[in-house]
């Protein structure tokens, strides 16, 4: 589904070069539930712009459910992050002047793909928003916004779910409901990649790439094995 082949990416600040990310190759098969790990500055952000055509690398390809991002122009890559990517940020990013259902049915109508059957009450319900439809962000929890970011990502239907760090302004409880919804979605097929700094949450992982200044520094299965998310703890 994913596909990384020599992949750098360097910022020109002045005189100094910054590398973000040196010469990673990776591949991700589709419905893998992969956990991005590193401490901040690590890349981890940076890897998953590439992914999602945000960015372009200085060197090196991607291919993402079959398609060579990086030789795309502008405006394919505008259609393939509509079609083939969902991102789910860590601030939400909802429209405070709609509501609930005004903000995942606004995706609906951008997305206008043939054959999608949902709507945006439907896919609240499937994230336990059943009874929230018509609250404004302001009204909502913390939990409950980003329940609402990842409505409006399932919501598209697309292959590829991208979370940068989806339970970073999340108090323990919620923020394991946030996961055992993302780990859902693998379970149906979806890939995810989930980037976190929280090494407690890759436990959960079918598979952890692990970054250090822009280089993975390990990728495999949970060192422990992978646990079950009723183990959690931070």
């Amino acid at each position: 589904m994913i596909v990384l082949k020599h992949v750098s990416k360097k910022y020109q600040m002045g005189a100094v070069t910054v590398t973000a990310l040196n010469d990673v190759s990776l591949n991700i098969e589709e419905g893998e539930f992969v956990v991005v790990l590193g401490p901040s500055g690590s890349g981890k952000t940076t890897l998953l712009n590439m992914i999602s055509a945000l960015d372009t690398p200085t060197e090196g390809t991607i291919t993402v459910a079959g398609q060579d991002i990086t030789a795309m122009s502008r405006l394919k890559q505008f259609d393939f992050r509509r079609n083939t990517v969902s991102f789910i940020f860590q601030s939400f990013n909802l429209f405070p002047s709609l509501t609930a259902e005004e903000n995942v049915q606004f995706v609906l109508d951008m997305h206008y793909k043939r054959g999608i059957q949902s709507t945006a009450k439907a896919v609240l319900d499937s994230v336990g928003l059943g009874l929230r439809y018509q609250h404004f962000p302001h009204e909502l929890s913390g939990g409950e916004q980003q329940r609402v970011a990842i409505a409006r990502a399932l919501a598209t239907g697309n292959p590829v779910l991208l979370a940068d760090e989806p339970t970073g302004e999340l108090d323990f409880k919620t923020g394991v409901q946030i996961l055992q919804l993302l780990r859902s979605q693998a379970g149906n097929g979806r890939t995810v990649l989930v980037v976190t700094h929280n090494r407690e949450i890759s436990r959960i992982a079918d598979r952890v790439i692990e970054l250090s200044s822009g280089e993975i520094v390990r990728d495999g299965a949970p060192e422990a094995g992978k646990a079950p998310i009723a183990e959690l703890h931070w």
